[in-house]
């Protein structure tokens, strides 16, 4: 953790129990849905609590946070080698990592050109999967090839 993040962590059967359901997870989840399983598993821990746990995870950078259609923060777990790509569904919000050297590539050459170095990144493409484009009407959006 950043030593700004790790004067703040302290650790506690909350914040404990927050990290393990964040990492049960196999998608992005809100805090509310996250605080749900929570109650549900029978862990007794504020909204609140839970919130703050997933601020100081964010900046510590130990969890990607995306937005769906409503503007609500998500939140996954941080993949250790610092490079992130995500399909994010905008109507279900099923998310997928996917690798992508062309992706790398692009990164690579952009803090080349500006001069940074150790640059971690993460990608977010939304769309809408296989799964909800029939009921989106079967709409294409603008970059669609079909």
């Amino acid at each position: 953790m950043h030593e700004r993040t790790r004067a703040e962590w302290r650790a506690t059967r909350q914040r404990a129990a927050v990290l393990r359901a964040l990492h049960a997870c196999d998608t992005f989840v809100s805090a509310q849905a996250l605080h749900a399983a929570l109650t549900a598993d029978g862990v007794t821990v504020g909204l609140t609590t839970v919130y703050r746990t997933l601020r100081l995870l964010e900046a510590s950078g130990h969890v990607d946070v995306v937005r769906d259609s409503d503007g609500e923060r998500l939140y996954r777990p941080r993949p250790d080698d610092g490079h992130r790509h995500y399909v994010v569904c905008r109507e279900c919000g099923l998310s997928l990592a996917v690798d992508s050297e062309e992706v790398e590539r692009w990164v690579a050459r952009i803090a080349r050109d500006i001069g940074f170095h150790a640059v971690d990144h993460t990608v977010e493409l939304t769309g809408v999967c296989a799964r909800c484009r029939p009921a989106s009407g079967g709409r294409r959006d603008q970059w669609s090839s079909q």
